[in-house]
């Protein structure tokens, strides 16, 4: 689990931080903190989400072992498995 407010101390060293973990391949899914929901990095609903809401994950494992859920936008079909099994 990466906090997005963690990255750096302002936007540039922020975004240029995460372009670096995602080209690694150690950013896969991105969520709310808040809400406990995660979804994928182009997820519209994601992108407008406050930066110290925003946390980044490696898998969808780590994702779902913190106890987070799908997004319902991004992970539809996920979001409906997810629901159901409730």
């Amino acid at each position: 689990m990466i906090l997005h407010s963690e990255l750096g101390d302002n936007a540039f060293r922020r975004s240029r931080q995460l372009k670096l973990l995602i080209d690694k391949g150690d950013v896969q899914l991105a969520g709310n903190r808040k809400l406990e929901i995660y979804g994928t990095l182009t997820c519209s609903s994601g992108k407008r989400m406050k930066t110290n809401n925003r946390i980044f994950f490696t898998s969808e494992a780590e994702a779902i072992d913190m106890g987070y859920r799908p997004c319902g936008h991004c992970m539809h079909k996920a979001y409906q498995q997810w629901k159901a099994a409730r």
